[in-house]
């Protein structure tokens, strides 16, 4: 049994979701996300789409780890917004996504409770309709080696049954592959005993 969970739950695609509340409207957007600088692109993508909107906040979670966070109120008082939209995605136990939720002003101040229920609403509208799917955490590993070694080293691919993500064959080859969390003892150890071959990990997704 391993001393660790190697899966975690996400979504499949991005999805869209909506509450309202007199007169204010909150639309709540959810993508996958597995790198901070997909960020920047998402927010203006929907400053954009939505240049009347008041506030667009957001909260992400990457990797299983519970700490691994940020949230942004954008000018919603302080708690009121990042926060509520968090603590659904903790609260349904979902990781490496973004909620970003582009809120329109219906002239009515909804309060403190209020702007909490509605952000945390249509976090929650969003992730009902999502598709929701496990995926196993992976480490992705750069591997090196001589062209020589090519058989050798693709019997342990293929016997191990990893997923390349980058490959270059040259004289001297090269390949990113993904190896589930429990697979990568038994992994590194065969690579690192083909003569020639270069292992080094690069990053956890």
């Amino acid at each position: 049994m391993s001393l660790f969970e190697d899966t975690y739950r996400t979504i499949e695609k991005s999805a869209e979701g909506i509450f309202r509340d007199k007169g204010s409207k909150f639309i709540a957007y959810a993508y996958p996300f597995t790198h901070e600088e997909q960020l920047k692109e998402i927010i203006v993508e929907l400053k954009a789409l939505h240049p009347k909107a008041r506030h667009h906040c957001w909260a992400y979670r990457m990797s299983p780890d519970r700490t691994v966070f940020r949230l942004n109120d954008d000018g919603e008082p302080s708690g009121t917004a990042g926060r509520p939209i968090l603590n659904v995605l903790l609260s349904q136990d979902v990781t490496n996504i973004i909620v970003v939720v582009v809120r329109y002003f219906g002239g009515t101040l909804l309060g403190v409770p209020g702007l909490i229920n509605a952000y945390k609403t249509a976090t929650q509208e969003v992730l009902s309709v999502a598709e929701i799917v496990e995926k196993t955490v992976n480490d992705i590993y750069k591997i090196e080696f001589d062209y020589l070694a090519m058989n050798d080293v693709m019997r342990v691919v293929k016997e191990e049954n990893i997923d390349i993500s980058k490959q270059v064959f040259d004289n001297t080859c090269y390949m990113e592959v993904e190896v589930r969390k429990m697979q990568v003892n038994s992994v590194v150890s065969r690579f690192d005993k083909i003569e020639n071959c270069k292992i080094s990990y690069l990053r956890t997704i």
